[in-house]
């Protein structure tokens, strides 16, 4: 399982960012895919998901109207598009899934999805 997100930056508040997150090693179609952010000194915080299937979505009340996510079937990538940024929206911002790799026994729940395996990283700063 591979989690490789992208898209992260400096953006003034009121601004916009898209993150992406490319995947594979799993069927990307089947699964939840989705995004959690840690904010420095905070618990990490379920952002959005993307359901697998029906492509049903989730978000967090504090980002629900200003962030859609969206799968991209014939890239197996995710996006993020992050409209009216707030100061409060800065942190490191991960792709997530329902998918255990192997050997590992990580697991998370969130926006009602146990998530099992996640990317590095990608860091979101917004400027007042």
């Amino acid at each position: 399982v591979q989690l490789v997100e992208s898209g992260g930056g400096l953006v003034q508040a009121g601004g916009s960012l898209r993150l992406s997150c490319a995947t594979s090693g799993f069927a990307f179609d089947d699964f939840a895919i989705g995004w959690f952010r840690q904010k420095s000194g905070e618990a990490r915080e379920a952002v959005s998901a993307i359901n697998g299937g029906d492509d049903r979505t989730a978000y967090a009340a504090s980002v629900r109207g200003r962030f859609k996510i969206t799968r991209e079937k014939a890239k197996n990538t995710v996006y993020l598009q992050m409209n009216n940024l707030k100061p409060e929206d800065t942190g490191f911002y991960y792709c997530i899934t329902e998918v255990a790799r192997p050997n590992e026994e990580l697991k998370w729940y969130g926006l009602g999805y146990w998530w099992r395996s996640w990317g590095q990283g990608t860091q979101v700063i917004v400027s007042s």
